[in-house]
């Protein structure tokens, strides 16, 4: 255990390199560390000025002891991105909801301009990449209004300064977002966007992907939806916006049909092998049937309850399986450890591990948790601590 100072709830966590991280939480709560978690440093409160101090910071992703964007997560503008480059000592805002009906569970950036952000279904999206000469004004003049709601889904080119929806405009592609479907804010985990392939910056990457993955919930039940890079139409440019689209929807023997239940977190290893290289070079990217994916969750409601707490994949997330011994409880937040080359998954009841590809899992501790960033774990009432190797000794 580390003393972090604070009794916030905290559910934001990412580990540069295990000596600098960052966490966020309740009361507009981030801290930092640079010495691996021997002491946490207080940061400035973004828009402390104004309601800063009644933000509920869920999610945080950092580059540097300097460099980090947080994610408030709240009903209609309670929910926002602030970013820092002076290690926290003052914050810009880069966006806000203004839809009343909005909540912001998740978001992530692949690199340090490319990022993706994941809210609750609502009617309107801001758009702009069909009318360039709108890009500077659409976040006061052009919202799109849809028919239905459908989960919030953003993307941003440009380090967060610009973001607008990915759009749905192929009939062949479906709406993530039917009655009673949730993702939840629990551990900044319920998104998945793996580094991608960007024809605007020519990147060629064999490990480069053109997919990405949603966990959700709701009484719409527990799903996985594989979203699909969708690439400009040459042969009609302009006819469809470069963005993602979800194309697949997958179901999964998580705990789901309520409010309360469903798919809290997803995580993939790539299984990769050098020796297969050959076979992608030219191909559009990385082969998703090498990764492996583990998903986790359950009804937060129940926390001892077992069944129906997690899921794996040997097939980039084409069919999902039980594990024939799950965790032992409702759990919010998973992660691979190539170094230690295990899985280890976190929730409100204690944590578990699982050395083959979450098959199987076996009880770490019985903490109260909500997120973690492997070396470090947090949870309420400003829980933090750094994962001991002794204990997974002792765990084998």
């Amino acid at each position: 255990m580390q003393d972090s100072g604070t009794t916030a709830g905290l559910r934001g966590i990412d580990s540069v390199d295990g000596t600098v991280a960052w966490a966020s939480g309740t009361g507009g709560t981030i801290l930092k560390t640079t010495d691996g978690g021997a002491h946490w440093q207080k940061c400035a409160v973004p828009d402390g000025d104004k309601d800063g101090a009644t933000l509920d910071f869920r999610g945080v992703q950092a580059w540097d002891a300097t460099t980090a964007i947080v994610m408030a997560s709240g009903p209609g503008d309670k929910s926002r991105l602030h970013k820092t480059a002076d290690g926290c000592k003052s914050w810009t805002l880069l966006l806000k909801n203004t839809d009343p009906d909005g909540f912001y569970d998740a978001f992530t950036f692949w690199d340090r301009r490319h990022g993706f952000l994941l809210g609750d279904p609502v009617k309107s999206m801001p758009f702009a990449r069909d009318n360039p000469a709108l890009m500077d004004s659409y976040k006061k003049h052009w919202v799109e209004r849809l028919k239905s709601a459908r989960f919030l889904t953003l993307e941003t080119r440009d380090g967060g300064m610009r973001w607008e929806h990915w759009p749905i405009r192929r009939a062949d592609l479906i709406d993530p977002g039917p009655k009673g479907s949730a993702a939840f804010a629990a551990s900044n985990s319920s998104l998945l966007i793996p580094p991608q392939q960007d024809p605007a910056t020519a990147r060629d990457d064999l490990r480069a992907s053109t997919n990405g993955w949603i966990g959700v919930g709701g009484k719409g039940g527990a799903r996985v939806f594989q979203g699909l890079n969708v690439l400009p139409d040459v042969a009609a440019p302009g006819a469809e916006a470069y963005g993602f689209a979800w194309a697949k929807a997958t179901s999964t023997p998580i705990a789901g049909g309520t409010n309360s239940s469903g798919v809290f977190s997803l995580a993939y290893r790539d299984s990769y092998r050098p020796d297969t290289e050959v076979l992608f070079k030219g191909g559009g990217g990385t082969n998703i049937t090498n990764w492996q994916f583990v998903a986790v969750g359950g009804d937060y409601t129940k926390p001892n309850e077992s069944a129906g707490t997690a899921a794996w994949s040997a097939d980039g997330g084409e069919h999902w399986t039980a594990p024939t011994t799950p965790p032992h409880g409702y759990r919010s937040t998973v992660q691979w450890s190539e170094a230690l080359k295990l899985w280890i998954t976190a929730g409100t009841n204690g944590s578990d591990i699982s050395r083959d590809d979450g098959r199987t899992w076996q009880p770490l501790d019985d903490g109260n948790w909500n997120a973690l960033s492997l070396p470090f774990i947090v949870g309420p009432k400003g829980r933090i601590a750094r994962l001991s190797p002794a204990a997974l000794l002792v765990a084998k």
